[in-house]
């Protein structure tokens, strides 16, 4: 007899994200199920109706449980949650994170190490736990491009910023996070470099590979500023036919990581080719 063929069926892009968001909206119903059980349910319900931080938990483990709006699609790969959900939930997994840290803080400070110590076994480690997945939620609701970087399919990520050229209609689709920016025609767009820092000139399809900086004092002096004076590259929309829109911006965005700087000379060298 003839057998039939086995197929893996692969996950869609973005099913991950919502498994782990789900998974962990999950832990924390079955702890907050398992603390009002020791409580009893009836003065749980009674104190978490005169607790505003309870009322902020349950919309936060409702939005997790249910993520209304969520749908893993191959077109948006890394943004399977819509955009107003996915603020809201690093909305209120930062000020969950921030109070579980304060009360954490305050314990500590006003008991002791000990104490905090012993009630850390009792409970568990979910003093310590709670704050983790807590972090965890923002962190997967973090600013995100809407896909990486595929040079040979012409689509690029700088930052929260998903760029998609079509060699064919010689447009540019801009993206921020999930949210489109606008279309525009490539051979009006240019890259601006910030001071010191090189320009592409590898062809679009070769793999970009980020050329030594000159030493100087510049970039050693923005290595050392932190975060805030980290350089940034903008995108130039120049186009003679708009009026009032010549030279325009439409975004800019940090140099983050040598990734970001590889996909943006990447993107400047297929400009330059479009």
């Amino acid at each position: 007899m003839a057998r039939t063929k086995q197929t893996s069926a692969s996950p869609a892009p973005g099913a991950g994200t919502v498994f782990a968001l789900r998974a962990i909206g999950l832990v924390l119903v079955a702890r907050w199920l398992f603390s009002m059980s020791q409580m009893g349910y009836l003065s749980s319900l009674r104190a978490m109706t005169s607790s505003p931080w309870a009322c902020i938990n349950l919309v936060l483990i409702f939005l997790l449980v249910f993520l209304p709006g969520a749908r893993a699609r191959a077109e948006r790969p890394l943004h399977p949650l819509p955009q107003w959900l996915r603020q809201a939930l690093r909305l209120l997994a930062l000020l969950t994170f921030g109070f579980a840290v304060f009360s954490v803080g305050a314990f500590t400070w006003q008991a002791g190490w000990r104490r905090v110590v012993h009630a850390l076994a009792e409970t568990n480690g979910w003093l310590a736990v709670a704050p983790a997945l807590y972090a965890v939620v923002m962190w997967i609701c973090r600013p995100r491009a809407l896909w990486r970087t595929n040079v040979a399919a012409r689509r690029f990520a700088i930052g929260r910023y998903a760029i998609s050229l079509d060699p064919m209609t010689r447009t540019a689709v801009v993206w921020a996070e999930s949210r489109k920016v606008g279309q525009y025609d490539a051979r009006e767009l240019s890259v601006k470099w910030p001071q010191a820092e090189p320009a592409a000139d590898t062809p679009p399809g070769a793999p970009s590979v980020a050329p030594a900086p000159a030493p100087s004092s510049a970039p050693r002096r923005r290595r050392l500023g932190g975060f805030s004076r980290r350089p940034k590259v903008e995108l130039l929309w120049d186009s003679p036919a708009a009026a009032g829109h010549n030279r325009t911006t439409v975004f800019r965005a940090p140099l983050a990581s040598e990734g970001d700087r590889n996909a943006a000379r990447a993107l400047d060298a297929t400009l330059r080719q479009v």
